[in-house]
């Protein structure tokens, strides 16, 4: 048996999706951008997997456009709409603790002339609202803060925003990094948070890799005053240009079969909740374990400190075949600068565990990680 806890960095494909892409893969292989029946045939199969996304996320299909994934994504908002708002103003706001495809992407947008305000956190890894007010003023034009923190779950107040903007007179676009909330954190439409921009993953949800969307308020349309964002990419009419080149077809039709697989998110949250009640218990009863992320933080994410080092503690996890990770994958083991922004001691940032759920996990695979985890803390220590 295999005991997977790391579901923020990916998850296992679901049999919906395998279907999907195995049909798209033998019979809808066509270019969906060919006239004839083949390409047409491709086409039908691109337009049901974007009714398919755009339905759980709550939007008109023509507002979706497909990417490869939740960084390519977050790179086309901040660059394209930097580029598309530059003479309105410079200022760009983001969270300091958002994902490194919009953290490195802001840096860039600094060296290109733009000043980046990065809000600082609190010790529950969450933005001020009154830092959010003074940050923004008639020269900010581009907002972007993440719904949920990919390292400790910590719920933004995403819908703020957007009163912060309109107080200030700004002409800013609001974009949302809302890979770890899709299908997740109840509520999460583009228009109830009132953002412009929107990115989602597929591998975050049972689909395949290789797989995203952007939502664009409006939908895209070069010709077409609106949500301004520029294309970062050129050579076709692919996703109304603004994302050109042959769609992966089976990746996308992957993704639009998993995302109307996933459970009702309203339904299913009560049910992460206990789980994660569960989990905490279960480390309390083990003790000398910190909890990092905040009592009301998204419950599929739970952040902790063992007072292991988080290597030989993965390692020795894996071992058992338990798999968790000690934070966003994109970091590939490098410290955690999220947990720093925190304010956590580094010896709490060198021991952390993240434990990520999906609406598969049971208290079995939570069972075993705990003994997993007491056996560890004993094992490592007199090792």
């Amino acid at each position: 048996m295999e005991y997977y806890l790391d579901n923020s960095a990916t998850t296992p494909v679901c049999e919906q999706a395998i279907t999907a892409m195995t049909d798209a893969l033998v019979r809808g292989w066509g270019n969906p951008s060919s006239l004839y029946s083949k390409g047409v045939e491709a086409e039908e199969l691109l337009s049901e997997a974007r009714e398919n996304v755009s339905a759980r996320l709550g939007c008109r299909s023509e507002e979706l456009f497909f990417t490869s994934g939740g960084t390519e994504s977050n790179n086309i908002a901040l660059l394209g709409t930097a580029n598309a708002m530059r003479r309105y103003g410079r200022r760009v706001v983001i969270s300091s603790t958002e994902h490194s495809s919009v953290d490195e992407t802001a840096t860039k947008l600094e060296e290109s002339g733009f000043e980046v305000i990065r809000l600082k956190v609190d010790g529950n890894g969450r933005i001020s609202e009154e830092d959010l007010y003074r940050a923004i003023n008639k020269n900010t034009v581009l907002v972007s803060v993440m719904a949920v923190n990919n390292e400790v779950g910590t719920i933004q107040p995403v819908k703020e925003i957007r009163r912060a903007v309109k107080s200030a007179g700004s002409p800013a676009i609001i974009h949302c990094d809302a890979v770890q909330a899709f299908c997740k954190l109840p509520l999460l439409k583009p228009s109830a948070l009132s953002v412009d921009l929107m990115s989602i993953s597929s591998h975050k949800i049972h689909g395949p890799k290789g797989a995203g969307a952007l939502y664009v308020k409006g939908g895209f349309k070069k010709d077409r005053a609106g949500v301004r964002v520029s294309p970062r990419t050129f050579g076709g009419l692919q996703e109304s240009s603004l994302r050109p080149g042959t769609e992966p077809v089976p990746a996308i039709v992957g993704f639009g079969a998993a995302a109307k697989a996933m459970p009702n998110t309203e339904k299913i949250y009560p049910r992460i909740e206990a789980l994660r009640d569960y989990l905490l218990s279960g480390l309390s009863a083990i003790g000398g374990i910190t909890v990092n992320s905040p009592t009301d933080s998204l419950p599929y994410i739970t952040n902790i400190s063992t007072g292991v080092n988080s290597e030989p503690m993965m390692n020795f996890l894996s071992s058992r075949k338990i798999y968790v990770s000690s934070g966003s994958a994109c970091a590939k083991g490098h410290k955690s600068y999220v947990l720093s922004r925190m304010g956590l001691s580094d010896a709490e940032i060198s021991s952390a565990l993240r434990i990520s759920f999906s609406h598969l996990t049971t208290t079995e695979d939570v069972d075993m990680l705990l003994q997993g985890i007491e056996d560890g803390k004993k094992s490592i220590r007199t090792a």
